[in-house]
């Protein structure tokens, strides 16, 4: 995966966001219900709730691209303050990139509901970024960078409409499904899934970040 989306183009961004889908596909999509559920010890998140976050945290960007897409969304007046955008949009895909070293804690209000979590939560992941990237997708060939909405979560902070498809696939990335190399969950259940996330010894070694 590509981890360096700052000022990466459209096509960039979307590769990538397909690419989240496809390995969450391939890597989580077999899982069952416990080992959706399962954690390492009483601080880390299973692998359903960090779904569930993203699933909560994408949702109103489907609302918010398909009014722009529309022509019926109004510009706010704080949107109209110059360099602010540009600022948070920037700080934010910093500080959330899989490999930043930083754990940043998830806002009370994006924090699912419930402690278990259903098997279907892939699928509904994977169904949801397949629509976020039809609709990613549709406003190609607007000027993304001179968009500018508001955070869904902090209604101070703007940035492009650009920037905020960077924001939704780093944050993504931070799962990085399929992806070994450094471990804080391990699920210790053999033959869970074959290929570049098996360890050896049968076990699984999932990267995750509490985002």
């Amino acid at each position: 995966m590509n981890y360096d989306l700052q000022y990466s183009d459209l096509s960039t961004v979307l590769a990538e966001g397909r690419l989240v889908a496809d390995e969450t596909k391939r890597v989580f999509g077999q899982l069952s219900a416990d080992q959706i559920n399962w954690k390492p010890d009483g601080e880390e998140w299973s692998i359903g709730r960090c779904f569930d976050l993203l699933i909560i945290s994408n949702r109103p960007y489907l609302t918010i691209i398909e009014v722009i897409s529309q022509g019926r969304r109004r510009r706010r007046a704080w949107e109209r303050v110059p360099l602010l955008p540009r600022f948070f949009g920037k700080l934010l895909i910093r500080a959330l990139r899989a490999d930043s070293g930083r754990k940043v804690k998830a806002p009370r209000a994006l924090e699912p509901a419930t402690s278990h979590i259903a098997a279907g939560i892939i699928a509904s992941f994977v169904a949801q970024q397949d629509r976020l990237l039809q609709l990613v997708e549709a406003t190609r060939g607007r000027e993304l960078e001179r968009i500018t909405i508001t955070s869904p979560v902090v209604r101070l902070i703007t940035y492009s409409l650009m920037d905020a498809y960077r924001v939704i696939v780093v944050h993504e990335q931070t799962l990085r499904p399929g992806e070994p190399a450094s471990t804080v969950a391990r699920l210790p259940w053999p033959r869970l899934v074959r290929g570049s996330g098996a360890g050896a010894n049968g076990a699984i070694t999932l990267r995750f970040a509490r985002v």
